[in-house]
Order: structure tokens, then C-alpha cells, then sequence
């Protein structure tokens, strides 16, 4: 009895469908302020599954961008938010992992953060450099970081980025938020629901 028990305990739970992430994201009125038709979800593009631009320059800092790109999860899901009155908006990347995977990614995320405090590379817009700056996580989920990534632009305000990664059992949730000049940040109601709905999907 108790060797089926434990046998029973220990088999592997299966991870969430890119279905199931489509149904845990949010749905059009459930986002305060948001413009109309403004917080689509949207399935990974082709070429986003495979990495057609070149590594950044610092191996911990792109072991960071796979991480929060759900790179090596089973499935992706992302939603955009458009609020009004916001022109940069900001977004979540949903990723699902097979069982005890996300908590080994987020150990990973949590070494590389160790390390990478700035990185150049290459996106679709040419040549940048990054430079991070760690922040207070918040109390969500099972373990969280945040941090924000400032990049120098050809206007003379800065690119500012808050990104929020916040592991829920076998997902990891990535929240952004955009702007250019000043900080933002991502609605902290928003990261308690969306992170609550994955916990709750994911209990038994």
C-alpha cells in the first residue's frame, strides 16, 4: 500500500497544452483600462522557435533571454497589452514545462542573474547594448526575480524595461512592461491573478 502510494506521488504530471495556457490568459473586460481588442493572445510565431538572431555577447544574459522567452518550455503562449493612454504597452509570455523542469529553469535564470549586469547583441532594429538593474521580486507564485534592462537609443530618452519572471509550479510567466524616458511597471494585481490562475489549473 504505501510503495503505491509513493509510486503514485512521484509520477510525472503532465505540463499544461498551449489550450489550456489560451484559456489562463485573460479575456477581453478582464483587464482595467485596456483598449478594445487590446490584450490578444498569440501563439508562437514559427520563427520565434528558433533563435534567427545571433547570441548576445554574455552567455549568462542569454541564458536569461531563453529563460524568459520560455525557449526550452513544452509550450508558449503570449498575450500583448495595449492600455489606453499607454503608447508602449507591455506583455506576458506564458511558458508550460514538463514536471520539475521549470523549477530547474528557474534555477538556472536565478544563477545567470548572478552574473549578467549587461550584454550587446543584435536585434531586428541593428546593434544595442543592455544593461540590468535588479529589483525587489515580488511575493507571487512559488519564486520570483524582477529586474529592469535599460537601452540606449538614438533619441536621447533611454528604452526602459520591466521584466518580472515568477515561477507557479511547472510554469514560469514572464510580465513586461514598456517605456521610453521613465520607469513603468506591470499592474501588480495583474501578476497576483495571472500567476494565481496557474497555480490553480495546475493543483489536483
Amino acid at each position: 500500500m504505501g510503495s503505491r502510494a509513493t509510486a503514485s506521488s512521484k509520477a510525472a504530471v503532465a505540463p499544461l497544452t498551449r489550450a489550456q495556457l489560451r484559456a489562463l490568459a485573460f479575456k477581453d473586460g478582464e483587464v482595467a483600462g485596456a483598449s478594445e481588442g487590446g490584450i490578444a493572445v498569440q501563439d508562437p510565431r514559427p520563427e520565434d522557435e528558433r533563435r534567427s538572431l545571433p547570441p548576445v555577447s554574455d552567455p549568462a544574459c542569454q541564458t536569461m533571454l531563453d529563460i524568459r522567452n520560455g525557449r526550452h518550455a513544452s509550450t508558449v503562449v503570449h498575450q500583448v497589452f495595449n492600455w489606453k493612454g499607454d503608447i508602449w504597452g507591455g506583455g506576458s509570455t506564458l511558458a508550460a514545462y514538463e514536471d520539475g523542469k521549470a523549477q530547474q529553469a528557474f534555477a538556472k535564470l536565478k544563477h545567470a542573474l548572478g552574473s549578467c549586469r549587461s550584454y550587446e547583441g543584435t536585434g531586428w532594429v541593428g546593434k544595442f547594448k543592455a544593461t540590468l538593474t535588479m529589483e525587489q521580486a515580488p511575493d507571487v507564485g512559488d519564486e520570483a526575480v524582477r529586474f529592469r534592462e535599460t537601452i540606449p537609443t538614438d533619441d536621447p530618452r533611454d528604452r526602459i524595461e520591466q521584466i518580472t519572471l515568477v515561477r507557479a509550479g511547472n510554469t514560469i510567466v514572464t510580465f513586461t512592461k514598456l517605456n521610453v524616458g521613465e520607469s513603468a511597471s506591470f499592474p501588480a494585481d495583474l501578476v497576483s491573478r495571472q500567476v494565481e490562475r496557474l497555480q490553480d489549473a495546475q493543483r489536483t
